[in-house]
């Protein structure tokens, strides 16, 4: 029997963004459920009862959560195509510590930068700045964060770029000025058709974030 599987997702989300990619990457076919985060559904409560945050992953009818822990399943699942992890343990702790940096630190430094003003948006910008300069220093002289493939870094950290044009339109200034590395990877990055065709125009992505401070007086 084939396999079942589900996201429930929404679509501006850099988090089920990852998710989307590396669905993608393996060739695995899925249905898709755009969640109203405002009205969320019985099946996301069921299935997230903890967070009852998106994304969720159903497999066979069985959820995982969280969504760097839901790519990692979907490399070790599906493991006979695009390995998303490096071989050596060494390598992989690496890509998990840098993974663990993103999510711990870009995520709340962007939302400085579209949710505040005055101090604490200048203050977002330099952080978004300086995390990405880091990362610019990670990737050295190498194609992609795993080397030669795409890999669970870049799986993590493309999502995040279709929110760049939202930081800059909004904090007035330019990403690629300040990290053009960053920017070069980025463009590597969406020339794979599963990156590409996963993520939303970063410009629609803009329009939500516009609508969204409008809606919340930001």
């Amino acid at each position: 029997m084939a396999d079942q599987v589900k996201l429930l997702d929404f679509w501006p989300s850099m988090f089920g963004m990852r998710v989307r990619v590396a669905l993608a990457l393996k060739c695995v076919p899925y249905e898709y459920v755009d969640e109203d985060l405002t009205n969320k559904s019985p099946l996301l409560l069921q299935m997230n009862p903890i967070h009852k945050k998106i994304p969720v992953l159903i497999h066979n009818g069985k959820p995982i959560c969280e969504s760097s822990i839901i790519v990692q399943y979907i490399d070790e699942f599906w493991k006979d195509k695009a390995p998303l992890f490096p071989t050596h343990p060494y390598d992989r702790a690496q890509a998990r510590f840098w993974v663990d940096f993103i999510d711990k630190k870009l995520f709340d430094s962007g939302r400085k930068v579209w949710a505040c003003k005055g101090e604490e948006q200048e203050e977002g910008k330099k952080e978004v700045i300086r995390i990405l300069k880091q990362l610019e220093e990670v990737i050295g002289e190498k194609a992609y964060f795993g080397g030669e493939c795409l890999g669970f870094v870049d799986i993590v950290l493309i999502g995040y770029y279709t929110w760049f044009y939202a930081y800059e339109t909004i904090g007035n200034f330019s990403i690629e000025s300040e990290c053009p590395k960053i920017m070069s990877w980025v463009k590597r990055c969406l020339q794979n058709e599963s990156v590409s065709k996963s993520l939303p125009d970063p410009k629609k992505v803009c329009d939500f974030v516009l609508q969204m401070k409008k809606k919340y007086g930001l």
